[in-house]
């Protein structure tokens, strides 16, 4: 099940979201023709590190040519492959338009990469002691989605239905996909705690991170400006 698009029209061009989507698509076709050693190294230079920014809040050195502090923007423009890409885009180009719409293309900046940062910050909380890089433009988009579903909860998306081998698109309400969204990485955020759980430890995904930006941005996003414009 993907969205396509809202029925919420927009009165101003989403530069914003345009061009964070465009950023990411560089970067990751920047990461794509890097030699696999040489990724490695961009993950862990650019990427999060539980472990290496617990040393640097705790003012240890972890011997980095940028502050630590900083992968909590930058984490936030890597994707780990082409399904990782491509999902987190469809839903920034669907729902962030109506949100930068909304909030105006300054506060919606300022809103999407401060859920981001919230967010790994939420995974980090989670596994302080971890070596496997976190990545991904998801928290960002979570607190998009957090903020959406708080200012048009009655909006309805188009949205395309696997059945199968029979595809179809039907409109669904934004409450529902948001709702499924949040309903499974609660439950696996929760399993991943799990002391035979190993999600944490093997790179899978940071369903805290969703979380939190979700959460996050469904408190954030009122001091932004979400609701000043009928």
């Amino acid at each position: 099940m993907f969205p396509l698009h809202d029925d919420n029209p927009t009165r101003i061009t989403p530069f914003v979201t345009y061009g964070l989507i465009g950023m990411n698509v560089f970067i990751f076709l920047f990461e794509a023709n890097l030699p696999e050693s040489q990724l490695r190294q961009f993950f862990q230079l650019y990427a999060i590190v539980p472990r290496e920014l617990t040393r640097s809040f705790g003012g240890l050195p972890v011997g980095q040519p940028i502050p630590e502090w900083s992968t909590l923007i930058t984490s936030q423009f890597l994707h780990g492959g082409w399904w990782h890409l491509i999902s987190n885009m469809i839903y920034l180009w669907v729902f962030g338009n109506n949100i930068e719409d909304q909030m105006g293309h300054l506060r919606y900046l300022i809103f999407y990469l401060a859920c981001g940062v919230l967010a790994g910050l939420s995974q980090w909380a989670i596994s302080m002691n971890s070596l496997i890089p976190s990545l991904g433009a998801s928290g960002a988009i979570s607190g998009v989605l957090g903020a959406y579903i708080i200012r048009f909860p009655q909006a309805r998306v188009l949205t395309l239905v696997f059945l199968g081998f029979f595809v179809t698109t039907i409109r669904i309400s934004a409450l529902i996909i948001i709702g499924i969204f949040v309903i499974q990485n609660l439950l696996a955020g929760f399993a991943s705690l799990q002391p035979s759980a190993m999600t944490l430890e093997r790179g899978g995904v940071a369903y805290w991170a969703h979380l939190g930006g979700f959460f996050f941005g469904m408190i954030l996003a009122p001091f932004f400006g979400l609701f000043n414009r009928d």
